[in-house]
């Protein structure tokens, strides 16, 4: 395996949104995870085809039933092959199936129990049921975001999920087994996405300390209310992002937009800025988001178009850094972040179970996938 994480051994169990985010980073990065499914399909509505997930990509699977004794025992074996294990039941779940921290630090006292939940272990809201939405709700990121007058809209499942979710599992089950290796001794790693995205929120608490953040929404320099620091339609229905927040980069961007700063207001008058947008909309209106993109970012105005997904594989930039790369002509993101060293590779596809399982010292059973 490859990466910085190669050696690194883990068992995941199947779940959607942030728990399998969090394997796919960790395998990305060289981690040898095998992923255990449970026998009976999901809801449709939250399923991808398993060869279109790309959040499952590099890691082989085999089906276990967790009410079955035997299978729990297996589990179990799995596990003290093991430096880490990923669940994203409710709280509960694992100890009543008998596979819970207590059971497997028996078996492994070393490995790293990672639990993936959108409220936490603890609190009034634990044994709730709940999506993305309603964790940034609470967390505190999703009120800021649209509009002064509508509803905030949902940012994707960017925030709260892959941000407040995914990543930080990964973060915090890397943080234990490094620890681990110095202790002897695994622990439970508690994510809950509402306290991810609270310290995804960290900045704004210190601006609004600061006095520089309102709590009004669409009412700062970074949520939309700013002519200088948001997306305006071009001449082909195309987006262009600006955020020349900096004065240096705002004087360059009126230069090349063909726009005299004498004929207009000062930047940061607020009670101004509908004149600026009024401006910017229509100057960007006419020309294309190419054209745009053509003028401006080869300077320093900070400006990129808009893309759409099916867009970024082909943007010069993005294909000179492989960012976005294709497999079986399907676009996907590459493994990220990059290492000068411990290069991690686009993972190839999943390898048999059983040949993991052979490495483990792991007799095989169960069903593959």
């Amino acid at each position: 395996m490859a990466g910085p994480l190669a050696g690194l051994r883990g068992v995941e169990l199947a779940g959607i949104g942030p728990a399998p985010f969090a394997a796919m980073m960790l395998s990305d990065l060289g981690a040898e995870i095998l992923r255990i499914e449970a026998p009976f399909a999901r809801e449709p509505s939250v399923t991808i085809p398993r060869d279109k997930d790309v959040t499952l990509r590099g890691r082989p699977a085999i089906t276990l039933d967790l009410k079955s004794e035997a299978d729990r025992d297996y589990l179990l074996d799995l596990c003290e092959n093991a430096d880490f294990l990923i669940e994203g039941f409710r709280p509960g779940v694992m100890e009543r199936l008998g596979v819970g921290p207590e059971d497997v630090a028996a078996i492994n006292p070393r490995l790293v129990f990672g639990r993936m939940t959108g409220w936490g272990q603890t609190g009034p809201m634990a044994q709730r049921a709940g999506h993305d939405i309603d964790y940034i709700a609470l967390g505190g990121a999703l009120y800021p975001l649209g509009e002064a007058e509508g509803p905030p809209p949902p940012p994707l499942n960017l925030v709260g999920d892959n941000g407040g979710g995914g990543l930080l599992l990964a973060y915090g089950i890397l943080a234990a087994c490094v620890e681990a290796r110095g202790s002897g001794r695994g622990q439970v790693v508690d994510a809950a996405i509402v306290d991810g995205t609270a310290s995804l929120m960290a900045p704004f608490f210190g601006m609004l300390s600061a006095g520089m953040w309102s709590l009004d929404r669409h009412a700062n320099m970074i949520d939309g209310a700013a002519p200088w620091y948001r997306a305006y339609r071009t001449a082909d229905g195309g987006f262009i992002a600006v955020g020349a927040i900096e004065t240096k980069f705002y004087r360059t961007l009126l230069e090349l937009m063909g726009l005299d700063p004498a004929e207009l207001p000062d930047q940061f008058d607020r009670e101004q800025w509908p004149v600026l947008e009024d401006a910017f909309a229509t100057a960007f209106a006419g020309r294309t988001r190419q054209e745009w993109a053509d003028i401006l970012t080869p300077h320093d105005t900070c400006v990129a178009p808009v893309l759409r997904l099916d867009e970024m594989a082909d943007d010069p930039h993005l294909a000179a850094r492989g960012t976005v790369v294709r497999r079986n002509g399907m676009a996907q993101p590459a493994p990220s972040p990059r290492f000068s060293r411990t290069c991690a590779d686009l993972p190839g596809e999943a390898e048999a179970p059983e040949a993991l399982l052979a490495r483990w010292g792991v007799a095989a059973r169960g069903g593959g996938n």
